[in-house]
């Protein structure tokens, strides 16, 4: 009978403390539920006490901050210094740039803005330019020759050989281009601003050339000319001569043979 009863009690002490159970567990979930769902920062849809936010509104970005040994979720319009945005389909979130001295990024390992004080070369940050370059009209990124403002090249000029348009088969043309900004203003750090080329011409004799020859012809027909008048007037001096001998010569007179 004793032991009836004994078991009867403890069937019934067991159902209580099954309820029981039940009834802080559901209180539990209530109350964690209510966590997530109260009090969150403007912009957070999903936050907790301890992390802070954990979900953000589509738009923001959300910055994780390391405080001890927990990290706690802020919502963001943009990303802080230091940060860059990256945007996906589940959660936009500000990763943190891994160069260093960097002030701004572009990606994890590709800076735009370095600290105050440095110099910025292909994403890095610098005490100095790299050798071979310097600061780009007064801005703290460095360039290069090659980063030089240069106009279009001009049309090729006329082939020439020492200064000359003719007379010549083969010669020289060359275009040429302007600065139009150089770093630091120091023009030596451009390129070249005159390029020359080889160029084959059909040989043609220059115009000073053809009146050269042709005076010279010139002379040399007038020459020749002086030349003829000079031989034709000798000849006729010496026929005139030779005339004159003739006339002047006397014909001996044949005597008359005496008549009978």
């Amino acid at each position: 009978m004793q032991l009836g009863l004994l078991v009867v009690v403890v069937f019934l002490s067991s159902m209580d403390l099954t309820g029981s159970s039940k009834v802080v567990k559901g209180k539990r979930q209530r109350r964690i539920s209510t966590e997530l769902s109260q009090g969150c920062a403007r912009g957070c849809d999903l936050c907790s006490e301890f992390n802070g936010c954990l979900r953000c509104s589509p738009k923001l970005f959300i910055l994780l901050e390391r405080n001890d040994i927990r990290q706690i979720g802020i919502c963001l319009p943009s990303c802080p210094l230091g940060y860059f945005g990256l945007r996906n389909t589940d959660m936009n979130k500000c990763i943190k740039c891994k160069i260093e001295n960097c002030e701004s990024c572009f990606s994890r390992n590709f800076c735009t803005k370095c600290k105050e004080g440095l110099y910025l070369h292909k994403g890095r940050c610098y005490v100095t330019c790299p050798e071979g370059y310097s600061a780009a009209n007064g801005t703290m990124e460095c360039s290069s020759p090659a980063q030089c403002e240069m106009s279009e090249w001009g049309p090729w000029g006329p082939c020439s050989k020492k200064r000359k348009l003719c007379g010549f088969k083969k010669g020289n043309e060359d275009r040429t281009r302007r600065i139009l900004q150089a770093p630091s203003g120091d023009v030596s750090l451009c390129p070249a601003t005159t390029e020359v080329r080889r160029c084959t011409v059909q040989k043609s004799q220059c115009p000073e050339g053809k009146r050269k020859k042709k005076e010279e012809q010139g002379k040399q027909d007038n020459t020749n000319g002086n030349r003829n008048r000079k031989d034709t007037k000798d000849a006729k001096s010496g026929t005139k001569k030779r005339k004159s001998k003739q006339r002047g010569a006397v014909v001996p007179a044949t005597s008359a043979s005496p008549t009978q």
